[in-house]
């Protein structure tokens, strides 16, 4: 398998991005009772086993949760000292990981730990649920950005999930490529902030008058901001998407069709019967491009949105469909359960030595590929 190029992250995030709430996963608030339990039972004994544990997971997929895991690991490994404060367990660990954006094979291993088994039982829930949402993400948004060939992705789902996994889950998206996000939080942690279009919602607080409200966006927006106007309101995209060019000019970035799946629009009225005619369909791009082109609006694009996947974009595709770019929601968050991780001891130290130590069916799996972290 190979790195996708130019979106790997060969230098890790800092750890302090993340925001995590270090205190609460020191003392397990969010790991499974389990796991809790069983550094209880290992520190009661004094027993401080030096064990090797690897992560993995069962599919292909684009890899995204390293750098967020390692951060969970040097920040809140350790033990609770007698007088309440905390003794930090990173320094007596080895860590060894692939990258943020590395495509892997079904069983690779992504993480390979070593270290007193007392110092990190009660992370192993969370580094592993971080693993599973962010590879999902970004293995979604990898298929999704494959199937518009080289076209520009949207990330548009934040309304669909909540707030709180916006960050993450923009950086996962854009390190398999997606170009644009909705919210300032889903471009954190790169550095970069939303963007959007003028939105339904714009529309109707100004009468219905798609012309107005683009208008008012241009008015009071900064230049830098790319301004693409929804065209749908009125159920007519040709016509609506003409009236704005012809007003913004220049200013006018793009126009985006978000017609609903139930609809029809007005300029496929006398079109019907060989295709199907709802929401946004081949012709009706088609349709918008030839109109504004008629026009000499050439240099304005098309964005188009509702309910756009692989599957749909791929077929917009070979039928060389004029988009410029797709606006994508919810097809993000699909496959909810198609990247679990797994995480097993493998082999256990003894007197500096170490032994094979497994459950059966599950043996150490070296992967060359793996990089100590500093």
């Amino acid at each position: 398998m190979h790195d996708f190029p130019g979106r790997v992250q060969r230098t890790r995030l800092n750890p302090d991005i993340f925001g995590l709430p270090v205190e609460k996963m020191r003392d397990g608030y969010y790991s499974d009772m389990y796991f809790n339990r069983s550094r209880a039972i290992l520190e009661l004994d004094h027993h401080h086993p030096r064990v090797r544990m690897q992560v993995f997971q069962r599919t292909n997929a684009v890899l995204c949760g390293i750098d967020e895991s390692i951060a969970v690991l040097k920040l809140c490994s350790g033990r609770r000292l007698p007088d309440g404060s905390w003794s930090d367990g990173w320094p007596e660990m080895r860590v060894s990981a692939l990258h943020d954006g590395d495509r892997v094979e079904p069983y690779e291993t992504v993480m390979m730990i070593e270290g007193d088994y007392a110092l990190f039982a009660h992370l192993e829930t969370c580094y592993l649920g971080i693993f599973s949402r962010r590879t999902r993400i970004a293995s979604n948004a990898r298929a999704i950005i494959d199937a518009a060939r080289g076209k520009t992705v949207l990330f548009f789902p934040a309304r669909f999930d909540h707030h709180l996994v916006q960050t993450g889950d923009g950086y996962a998206a854009y390190i398999s490529g997606a170009l644009g996000v909705s919210t300032d939080a889903n471009a954190e942690w790169w550095g970069a902030h939303g963007m959007g279009t003028v939105p339904h919602s714009l529309i109707a607080a100004y009468g219905g008058d798609t012309i107005l409200a683009t208008q008012k966006f241009a008015e009071y927006m900064p230049d830098d901001v790319h301004l693409i106007a929804l065209v749908d309101f009125d159920n007519d995209c040709v016509r609506t998407s003409v009236d704005v060019a012809r007003a913004l000019g220049d200013r006018l970035w793009g126009v985006r069709l978000d017609t609903s799946g139930t609809m029809v629009d007005r300029s496929l009225w006398e079109e019907m019967g060989t295709f199907t005619p709802t929401g946004v369909t081949p012709q009706l791009v088609r349709n918008v491009r030839a109109a504004l082109d008629s026009e000499g609006f050439h240099d304005v694009r098309i964005v188009v949105s509702g309910g756009f996947d692989p599957m749909r974009i791929g077929n917009f595709e070979r039928l060389q469909v004029p988009v410029d770019a797709y606006a994508v929601g919810s097809a993000f968050f699909s496959g909810s359960g198609a990247y679990d991780f797994t995480a097993d001891i493998v082999a256990i130290e003894k007197n500096g030595e170490w032994h094979e130590c497994h459950k059966v069916g599950r043996p150490e799996r070296p992967n060359p590929r793996l990089e100590n972290v500093e």
